[in-house]
């Protein structure tokens, strides 16, 4: 019988290679985001007060979905919104409903809006709930859920993928976007919390930092926000390294590090060199 996945933010960028890599190492993926229709209507992801932005952005959950199916592996499609509760509770019931558990859950979705990149003093004050409830809340909320199935049958692991900028306190540059900071912060550190709590009941937990990658989204304004888009990572690598570390036994020994996607990507040979040649 083959495991079973979760992924939140799927639709796209790192959130979509994560679960096509993980189709192709045998899967089957639960791929979970708001876009659950080409069709719908992109939501605004602006990461400042400045400018309203909602230009469209390619995938779509069910794209991810059939992609998967491609690969001869099964999906299921959730609609969820990481900034709402109620929206993720919902979407792990029909998880439970519809598989009755998972193998693996990968944390990956994230608030994008305005104030993520603003000063403290730009950065509306009720937005600030918004990151911490998609990078912190919902994760808790997701483990609630999922946990015990995997408590049951003694295995389980989760992934948060997460950022440098979620534990160097003391970052460098004018602007670090405290939004994006805090957002971070609060999912890091729910890894060590299940290690913690569960790691002599077969639960494995890591915390992986992709590193900057150009995805669709980071696209749209990677040179406004001064980062140099030949240096950045491909989403595959991401999902590669994933994969490696959710499968290969040697992985368990790096649980209590910030595992650098991109990095061990390149270590192991998991996908080809991208880096600009000199």
């Amino acid at each position: 019988m083959a495991r079973k996945a979760l992924v939140t933010g799927g639709s796209r960028g790192i959130g979509k290679a994560i679960a096509l890599a993980l189709a192709d190492a045998g899967f089957d993926v639960a791929v979970a985001a708001r876009t659950l229709r080409a069709s719908d209507p992109t939501s605004e992801h602006s990461q400042t007060i400045h400018k309203v932005d909602t230009r469209p952005l390619p995938g779509s959950v069910e794209e991810t979905c059939a992609l998967i199916e491609e690969r001869g592996q099964k999906s299921l499609a959730i609609k969820m919104d990481l900034t709402d509760l109620a929206s993720v509770v919902a979407g792990c019931d029909q998880l439970l409903a519809a598989w009755g558990g998972v193998d693996l859950v990968v944390n990956n979705g994230r608030h994008i809006g305005p104030g993520l990149m603003d000063s403290i003093l730009d950065t509306p004050i009720e937005q600030y709930p918004l990151f911490l409830m998609a990078h912190g809340v919902a994760p808790i909320r997701i483990a609630q859920k999922l946990l015990p199935p995997m408590l049951a049958k003694g295995e389980g692991t989760f992934v948060t993928i997460s950022s440098g900028a979620g534990y160097e306190f003391y970052p460098e540059g004018a602007n670090p976007g405290l939004g994006y900071r805090i957002g971070k912060a609060s999912g890091h550190t729910l890894v060590g919390s299940i290690q913690a709590e569960h790691r002599d009941h077969g639960i494995k937990a890591f915390n992986v930092n992709p590193g900057f990658v150009l995805t669709e989204r980071n696209s749209l304004d990677v040179e406004e926000f001064g980062f140099d888009p030949a240096w950045a990572g491909p989403p595959g690598a991401v999902g590669a390294a994933v994969v490696w570390l959710v499968t290969a036994p040697e992985a368990v020994e790096m649980q209590r590090q910030n595992i650098d996607a991109q990095p061990l990507a390149l270590e192991k040979n998991l996908f080809p060199d991208w880096r600009p040649q000199a």
